[in-house]
């Protein structure tokens, strides 16, 4: 298993496979930092270049996972690494709760200890979902998108694809969040906000609009 990335968050996703004895063949991949030791933790080697990646992934182990945040940035390592010939795979820590009945959880998706997902929720490619979020009932979170500590969206909500959700955000029940948003830490959502849109404060206002992603 190649964990991407070889900073903060990917040693988070460490502790994923570590609380599920699954710490043998793990290596990580960083062709971007310049500071980096030749093992993470003196134990586990980082990859630099897709070419190793490659190799990697021809001895037989194809599966990587996402260990780092930022929506586009996660959009863009899924598909370097799925075009040197890996398959995104998800990592859900055991110490998560996650409900029983109609979720679907969509691949390549990276969540931490400490989250709440409960019942009816549909959550897309790619996601970040940070430590003690949560996810209510008959909500749908798009592709790729990243939900800082503590975020908590509620129930009959919708997400859309690349947006960011800020630490101790809160998205309120029925609301609809559009793609490409960024919500501010510790925002309250209050009502349904556009496309490509920053918005920030209680109630969230908009603060300006973003640029569309040229994907």
């Amino acid at each position: 298993m190649i964990i991407v990335g070889a900073k903060g968050l990917a040693k988070e996703v460490l502790e994923i496979f570590a609380q599920q004895n699954r710490l043998e063949n793990i290596v990580f991949f960083d062709d971007v930092s310049k500071d980096l030791p030749a093992k993470l933790f003196d134990r586990f080697l980082i990859l630099r270049s897709v070419e190793e990646a490659r190799i990697f992934f021809d001895k037989g182990e194809r599966s990587f996972t996402l260990g780092l945040g930022n929506p586009f940035l996660r959009f863009q390592m899924q598909k370097k690494l799925s075009g040197a010939g890996g398959l995104l795979t998800s990592a859900i820590s055991p110490r998560a709760d996650i409900g029983t009945f109609g979720n679907l959880i969509g691949q390549g998706c990276t969540i931490l200890s400490g989250t709440v997902i409960t019942n009816g929720v549909a959550i897309g490619k790619g996601c970040l979902i940070n430590p003690h979020c949560s996810i209510s009932h008959d909500t749908t979170i798009g592709d790729f998108v990243e939900m800082s500590p503590g975020a908590r969206v509620t129930g009959h909500c919708a997400i859309g694809d690349y947006t960011t959700l800020g630490t101790n955000s809160v998205i309120l029940p029925r609301v609809k969040v559009g793609k490409n948003v960024i919500v501010g830490a510790g925002a309250v959502v209050t009502r349904d906000v556009l496309d490509n849109t920053l918005v920030v404060g209680i109630p969230a206002q908009e603060k300006r609009r973003l640029q569309t992603p040229d994907l």
